[in-house]
C-alpha cells in the first residue's frame, strides 16, 4: 500500500495512491460501517498493524468503477509530505561508499570507529517538505546540496528493541531528501559538534509511505534490492542500490532505541546512498544548487520526490 497525506478542501486527510487517483481512507471507513477510522496517517501509524489490516481488506472489495465515492482524481488535492510533523527525525550514517568518498574529499581516512556501531543526528522534525514544495535557500549559504537517501517510518511504540526484532516496529518507507548547506555545516563541525544549522531548514520527505509488505518481493535478508537515482536540471547526477547499505534498518533501530522509546511517526533515515549528493561528486564539477534549480530523488518502488530551490 502506498500511503500518503494530502489536503482537500482546506482539510488534511489519509489516503492510498493508485494510479494518479486517491482512495479516500475516512470515506471508505464510513462505507464499511468503522466510524473510528484515524483521519491523519501520524494518527493512523498509532495502531498501524490493525490499521492497515483493516484498510487492505476493504480495499481489497472495492476498485474505482464499481465504487467512484471512494476515489477522487490527485489532482484535486495538495500531496502533503507522508508525515508533515514527524515525532521526531533520526538521521543515519549507514552507507560505507559515502562516508568514505565525503572523508577522502576532506583529506580525511576512513574512521575506524565508524564500524563499530551506526550513527545518527537529530534533525529538524518541524522543517519537513513533501514533494512539489519549494526549498528556500538557506541564508548566508554558497554551498547548497541535496542528499538521496531512505527513511523508515516508525508504526509501532518499542524501548531496547531487539536488532532481530526491529524490522517489526517499521510501518514503511519512503524517500528523504537531507539538504544541505556545506559550507555552513563546514564550519561548525570543526568544533565537534553536528551537523545542526547546516541541516536545520529543510528535509524532503515523499512522496507516500510504502508499506513493508509491498515491498518484500525485492527484499534479501535485512537489505532490499531497489535503484536509487538522482537527477538535476534533468542530468542524472547519482545512481545507487538500496542493497549497498552497511548497516540496515534493523541495526539502525536497535540502536536507536537504546534506552530511548521510539513512537509510532519517528521517521529514521539512513543516510546519504554512494554517489549521492555533490558533496561526494565534486563541487568544482557538478557545482552547487542554485535558486531555480529542479531536483528528483527516485526510488523504485518508493516512487519519485520532486523539489524545486526557491530564494532565500
Amino acid at each position: 500500500m502506498k500511503y500518503l497525506s494530502y489536503k482537500r478542501d482546506g482539510l488534511e486527510s489519509i489516503g492510498l495512491w493508485v494510479n494518479d487517483l486517491i482512495f479516500d481512507i475516512p470515506q471508505a471507513a464510513r462505507f464499511k460501517g468503522i466510524r473510528k477510522m484515524p483521519g491523519t496517517l501520524l494518527e493512523f501509524l498509532d495502531q498501524f498493524d490493525n490499521n492497515h489490516q483493516t484498510i487492505t481488506s476493504i480495499f481489497a472489495e472495492v476498485n474505482p468503477a464499481k465504487n467512484p465515492e471512494l476515489f477522487f482524481p490527485a489532482g484535486q488535492a495538495t500531496i502533503l509530505p507522508p508525515l508533515p510533523h514527524p515525532g521526531s527525525l533520526r538521521d543515519f550514517y549507514a552507507f560505507e561508499n559515502h562516508v568514505k568518498t565525503a572523508r577522502k574529499n576532506r583529506g580525511l581516512d576512513m574512521i575506524p570507529e565508524w564500524y563499530d556501531f551506526p550513527v545518527f543526528y537529530f534533525s529538524n522534525h518541524q522543517a519537513v517538505y513533501g514533494p512539489e514544495n519549494v526549498i528556500p535557500y538557506p541564508l548566508e549559504s554558497n554551498a547548497l546540496d541535496y542528499e538521496l537517501e531512505v527513511a523508515a517510518i516508525i508504526g509501532k511504540r518499542g524501548r531496547n528493541i531487539p536488532e532481530n526484532d526491529a524490522d517489526t516496529y517499521i510501518a514503511g518507507y519512503t524517500i528523504m531528501n537531507d539538504w544541505s548547506a556545506r559550507d555552513i555545516q563546514r564550519e561548525e563541525m570543526k568544533v565537534g559538534l553536528g551537523p545542526a544549522k547546516g541541516k536545520d531548514f529543510a528535509t524532503s520527505l515523499g512522496p507516500w509511505l510504502v508499506s513493508r509488505d509491498e515491498l518484500a518481493s525485492h527484499r534479501t535478508k535485512s537489505l532490499y534490492n531497489l535503484p536509487m537515482t538522482a537527477i538535476v536540471n534533468g542530468k542524472k547526477y547519482s545512481s545507487g542500490n538500496w542493497n549497498t547499505l552497511y548497516y540496515s534498518f534493523a541495526q539502525m533501530i536497535a540502536r536507536a532505541s537504546e534506552n530511548c522509546t521510539l513512537y509510532p511517526g519517528d521517521v529514521i533515515g539512513s543516510g546519504t546512498v554512494g554517489t549521492g549528493c555533490i558533496l561526494e561528486l565534486g563541487s568544482e564539477k557538478y557545482g552547487w544548487l542554485q535558486p531555480g534549480d529542479e531536483v528528483i530523488l527516485e526510488i523504485e518502488g518508493l516512487g519519485r520526490l520532486r523539489n524545486t530551490i526557491g530564494p532565500e
